[in-house]
């Protein structure tokens, strides 16, 4: 299968890429849905939902550091939830997908990869929600 055309389009742009080839050995099968053609998990389906330590959430394409546990809340919507995002981690894109219901994708800036998708329902301050696959992340807990 073709990578999507923001994949594509924009590849030369990140700091860190790969061969398509390259990318399903890095990340692996269900991972490279995720990450290099916008697939997502199923719901309740990460242990990161559950994940309550102190501790840091990188990029599963190239550990760029993109929230911290502090930015983390239970949205009840079955992904891992963030009501904000490190500064300039981040590009976001419309997603059209659904017939008749635009989203806003979210990729990670350093190497394009699809994290989830970015709601205007969440809590203050910002009443955003950064609802990201839970393949997408690696999380590293504080020590």
């Amino acid at each position: 299968m073709l990578a999507p055309a923001f994949a594509r389009a924009a590849a030369s742009k990140y700091a860190v890429t790969h061969t398509d080839a390259e990318w399903k050995a890095l990340l692996g099968p269900d991972r490279y849905v995720i990450l290099r053609e916008n697939g997502t998990e199923p719901a309740f389906s990460s242990a990161l939902n559950g994940e309550h330590r102190t501790g840091t959430y990188l990029c599963a394409g190239c550990n760029l550091e993109l929230f911290t546990s502090a930015m983390k809340y239970d949205s009840g919507d079955g992904w891992p939830s963030f009501w904000t995002v490190l500064p300039h981690t981040t590009l976001t894109q419309s997603d059209y997908d659904i017939p008749g219901e635009e989203r806003t994708e979210v990729h990670c800036r350093r190497c394009g990869s699809h994290l989830g998708h970015i709601f205007d329902d969440g809590p203050p301050p910002t009443h955003l929600r950064y609802c990201i696959d839970g393949l997408a992340l690696q999380f590293i807990a504080k020590a």
